[in-house]
């Protein structure tokens, strides 16, 4: 067997359109080793209907250490969401110990720390007496940290074991002249057991902002639900309080469950997969997670298996919609929901 030396530098895109994201296209950059050993200079933009982003970034593969990679992202941003309304930019850095489809890891973790300035509101979707609320702006500074323990067979379709994820991230936020130190921590876990053909998988998610109220803190930084890998049956952030009108406005907590049943079948030489699943999650605006409104969705998806992962296609309802949601929802992507 001989190898060849792939280019140095790669040209990638990508167009696409998506009920929650519009329509979009994406451009990257890449000179792999322009500074050498094994240090990349990228640059990427996105331009879509909600989303328009430049970012230059550097990126060290293996430094000090296998699998071991630094990031450092220069960024401009203006993104539209459900919930939120933001344009600034800022610089990020990460450091980080990878897991990969080749080297499969049963522990991973990431170190960093960012600066970003941001101008933004909670998105105005639906006419509020008096207006849109006015813009605020932010300088926010923080550092972050995740570890996650991974005792799973796969990293795209577990059929067996766990994962744990602890991430926490103290930032430090001013806006009108006023100093907002808090705290935001999520955990993550999920199991994954086997019945003959059938794997049973569940997932559960806490998070809390805690040391500020939740309207002191950035619409960008507070706590959503809600979409595709959150509590499907909903859109992306359509789960949690909402104003007098029906906009989202966030969080300071939140607590999500889901359970779902992977059944093989003999269809395309056992290829697909059919998936019954059930999600259910609350947002508060208090740091304690609260159950008195939590919302459940249910649905159907297939998976058909392919060399790198299976694709999803999830078709779910609201079981308790809010006057705001959608009767159904569909979502397509690569890999398990969980």
């Amino acid at each position: 067997m001989e190898f060849d030396r792939a280019p140095l530098r790669t040209i990638a895109g990508a167009i696409g359109y998506g009920t929650e994201d519009g329509f979009k296209v994406e451009g990257l950059w890449e000179h792999r080793n322009l500074f050498p050993p094994e240090g990349a200079l990228r640059l990427r933009g996105i331009l879509g209907t909600r989303e328009a982003l430049a970012s230059v970034g550097v990126r060290r593969n293996n430094f000090r250490g296998r699998d071991q990679v630094l990031n450092v992202d220069l960024f401009a941003s203006d993104i539209t969401t459900l919930a939120v309304d933001s344009r600034g930019g800022g610089v990020r850095a990460t450091f980080e110990k990878v897991s990969n489809l080749l080297f499969q890891k049963p522990l991973s973790w990431q170190v960093g720390g960012e600066l970003v300035f941001t101008d933004e509101r909670n998105r105005l979707v639906r006419t509020a007496p008096g207006g849109p609320a006015p813009r605020r702006s932010f300088l926010i500074g923080g550092l972050f940290g995740s570890v996650t323990l991974d005792g799973s067979d796969d990293l795209l379709d577990p059929t067996s074991g766990y994962r744990a994820t602890a991430f926490l991230a103290p930032e430090v936020s001013r806006s009108g002249g006023t100093e907002t130190f808090y705290l935001r921590a999520q955990g993550d876990a999920s199991y994954y057991q086997s019945f003959g053909s059938t794997t049973l998988a569940g997932r559960v998610r806490a998070a809390t902002i805690q040391g500020a109220a939740a309207d002191d803190i950035a619409p960008s930084r507070r706590i959503y639900s809600g979409g595709g890998a959150s509590v499907r049956g909903y859109g992306f952030q359509g789960v949690g309080p909402r104003d007098a009108v029906g906009n989202p406005i966030g969080g300071a907590s939140l607590i999500e469950f889901a359970l779902e049943a992977r059944i093989d079948t003999p269809l395309f030489d056992g290829a697909l997969e059919v998936v019954p699943f059930i999600d259910a999650g609350s947002v508060a605006r208090g740091s304690a997670p609260d159950f008195g409104d939590i919302r459940v969705g249910a649905g159907v998806g297939i998976r058909y298996k392919t060399t790198f992962g299976p694709i999803r296609v999830d078709v779910a309802t609201p079981i308790n919609p809010t006057p705001f949601d959608s009767p159904v929802v569909v979502y397509v992507s690569l890999g398990q929901a969980f």
